[in-house]
């Protein structure tokens, strides 16, 4: 076989053609790679935030952050690059205003078996105690926890029964009221040993803590608001709020409060408790609104 010869003019010719490929690509990288620059009105967060609830991606959870001026989506770890890439695709022009976060572990809605408040075939954390202006008593928890419950109990041998759902709100929002039967129940206006005094909305930094019957109390703050969250089959929750304390299963329903003021209601997240976590709450106000109830 006879190989070709190649000319000293050829040859440095093809030398420069590939230092000049060489150096476009190394330009080119960085900018692909960069995350962008350009600033973003409200119309157009509010279209980026509706593209990746259009994307319709389980295991993602997003808020828009006044800070940065972006919409802040944290996927969890079932979540694709191709997944990533449909996101970004579906908000067009608009991707730009994304900023994607991976978040450890799962998102999901925090519910098991074990003590605490026990339905037919679940264990859920109570919220808070609160009462309707004729003195009646309630309690608040988690909507995915009431959603499809009846009779609710205070032991794993479901002997003890506290009450019976009267209220229940899942998906899109996550809270559920529950209306006491047993009156030789105390139920104090407590979490804990802290009394709560008031109800309030949240703000972004703000000190808070969590309490629920898996893990206890764990303390962090407050990273977002009106964040949206897609558990997955249909399971869509709005306007949550968006912490670095951690929760597990189980925890579902249980107070968030800071001091003595009532903040939310646990609903899901990802993470856990020894190597730390995001957790979502549905706001505590909008779920006394609607039952016409308040904290003692």
């Amino acid at each position: 076989m006879r190989t070709k010869r190649t000319t000293p003019t050829r040859t440095v010719r093809l030398l420069a053609i590939a230092a000049g490929l060489a150096a476009a690509v190394g330009l080119a990288v960085p900018a692909a790679n960069a995350e962008s620059t350009q600033t973003f009105g409200a119309s157009q967060l509010a279209a980026a935030s509706d593209a990746v609830l259009a994307a319709d991606v389980a295991g993602t959870a997003w808020h828009t952050d006044a800070a940065t001026g972006k919409v802040v989506v944290a996927v969890d770890s079932t979540v694709s690059p191709a997944e990533i890439a449909t996101i970004k695709r579906q908000a067009g022009a608009h991707a730009g205003a994304l900023k994607i976060e991976r978040t450890p572990g799962r998102i999901s809605k925090l519910i098991s078996g074990g003590d605490a408040i026990y339905a037919s075939s679940w264990r859920c954390s109570l919220g808070f105690n609160v009462r309707n202006s004729a003195g009646a008593d309630y309690f608040l928890t988690a909507g995915h926890c009431t959603d499809g419950a009846g009779t609710w109990y205070a032991n794993s041998g479901r002997t003890t029964v506290l009450g019976s759902t009267t209220g229940s709100s899942f998906p899109t929002n996550d809270y559920g009221i529950v209306r006491y039967t047993n009156t030789s129940i105390a139920k104090p206006g407590t979490v804990g040993s802290l009394d709560i005094t008031r109800a309030a909305d949240p703000t972004v930094g703000q000190s808070a803590c969590r309490r629920g019957s898996t893990t206890g109390t764990h303390c962090g703050s407050v990273t977002g608001l009106n964040a949206t969250v897609n558990y997955g089959g249909g399971d869509i929750v709005y306007g949550m709020i968006r912490t670095n304390i951690c929760a597990e299963p189980g925890d579902s329903g249980g107070a968030l409060y800071s001091g003595s003021t009532a903040l939310g209601l646990t609903s899901g997240g990802s993470g856990n408790c020894s190597s730390g976590g995001t957790t979502f709450f549905q706001p505590v106000t909008e779920a006394l609104r609607a039952y016409g109830v308040s904290v003692h």
